[in-house]
């Protein structure tokens, strides 16, 4: 087997454009095999984490949201961005708090994936609460607008084969705490 394609060189590196939660530029980059000029979108966000929280009693705490990309609701797990210099881990158990009002028990790391490394500089890292407990309602931030809605963990691979949760990165959760034989 060969050693794959070769890397690509950055020629010049665009204006980056800062829109809150990401900043996107134009680089142009070098084509290896024939140096050819070839302009390339990179978006850099913050690293995002996913949370498959489940409770004592086996239910699923999913959230539903407004997504403004399809101009719809959504079903997912709760999850968001990771502060700067914030450990995965504790952006996970921030979220599911923030988000849900529930506590984890014990927090385990699930694996992670880069969600679109054609355009995109991050990692998602999924993880996977355990014995989650309620404290409160939730902390939501500017701007969020969510709706905590429990399920039987048994019926999560249901929902993603019914289309109820199509949401990729949360789909690859569901995906890694089966993977896990958390469900």
């Amino acid at each position: 087997m060969g050693a794959g394609p070769r890397a690509w060189k950055r020629l010049r590196q665009g204006e980056e454009r800062d829109l809150t939660i990401l900043r996107i530029r134009e680089d142009a980059f070098a084509d290896p095999r024939d140096g050819s000029e070839h302009p390339r979108v990179v978006i850099t966000t913050p690293d995002w984490v996913n949370v498959v929280a489940l409770t004592r009693d086996g239910q699923a705490i999913l959230i539903r949201q407004f997504r403004i990309g399809i101009e719809s609701n959504t079903l997912e797990v709760p999850g968001g961005m990771v502060e700067p210099g914030e450990d995965p881990a504790e952006a996970a158990a921030r979220e599911l708090l923030e988000e849900t009002g529930f506590q984890a028990g014990e927090l385990v790391r699930l694996g992670a994936v880069h969600p679109n490394p054609a355009l995109q500089t991050n990692v998602c890292h999924s993880y996977l609460a355990l014995g989650c407990e309620r404290l409160h309602d939730g902390e939501l931030d500017a701007g969020e607008d969510i709706e905590v809605v429990l399920v039987p963990a048994s019926a999560l691979q249901r929902m993603v084969r019914a289309g109820e949760i199509s949401h990729a990165l949360v789909v690859n959760a569901v995906y890694f705490a089966e993977l896990a034989g958390a469900l």
